[in-house]
């Protein structure tokens, strides 16, 4: 019973402790320049950015007018029965808010942040890119830039703190909860979670 007792505190204490970082890195922007802007995809409904979508892709042309970085780089593939990608809804905000198309590459297969991060940094290698600001939502900063640091990229994040689900607390308490188990998924298996960020849809 007392070895019980004891795992029992030590998992809410290790819980508790990435719930905490979650939030430190969440709310922490480093934004600065680097070689690319990498912004996260989210839900797209016919070519019309969610709003969390919304926030976080506003929130990368404003990084690029700031000039930090030289590449802006969109991600994300699309769900069965969508007619386009998160990255190529992604394309066209940029575009159509001034980042020229001669900065924008980026994937459009992925269905999670690992597979994302991990074609997003094959594709900066080949382009001699090492550093880069990610945009994303404050709870799925610490994942990104985890992943990213990994995959061997120089990692900065700006996370977008005019996101729907940071402004709702319900919603960013679920999302917190979520990339708790994303994120002891990909420490303990090195894999992506089987739903991504479900509060940030």
């Amino acid at each position: 019973m007392r070895i019980v007792l004891v795992g029992g505190v030590l998992v809410a204490l290790a819980a508790a402790l990435a719930a905490i970082r979650i939030t430190q890195q969440g709310e922490r922007d480093e934004r600065r320049p680097a070689d690319a802007i990498v912004v996260l995809g989210a839900a797209q409904y016919d070519g019309v950015p969610s709003p969390v979508f919304e926030a976080r892709l506003r929130h990368a042309v404003d990084l690029w007018n700031e000039g930090l970085a030289s590449a802006f780089v969109v991600t994300g593939g699309k769900l069965p029965g969508d007619r386009t990608t998160e990255a190529a809804v992604a394309r066209e905000y940029a575009l159509a808010n001034g980042v020229p198309a001669s900065a924008i590459f980026g994937e459009d297969q992925a269905h999670n942040t690992l597979d994302s991060l991990t074609t997003v940094a094959a594709e900066m290698d080949a382009r001699g890119l090492r550093s880069a600001v990610f945009v994303s939502d404050p709870t799925h900063m610490l994942r990104v830039l985890r992943i990213a640091e990994d995959l061997g990229i120089t990692a900065y994040g700006s996370p977008t703190l005019t996101s729907p689900v940071y402004g709702d607390p319900l919603r960013r308490a679920v999302a917190t909860i979520h990339e708790m188990g994303a994120l002891a998924a990909y420490f303990v298996a090195g894999v992506a979670p089987a739903v991504e960020q479900p509060a940030g849809r």
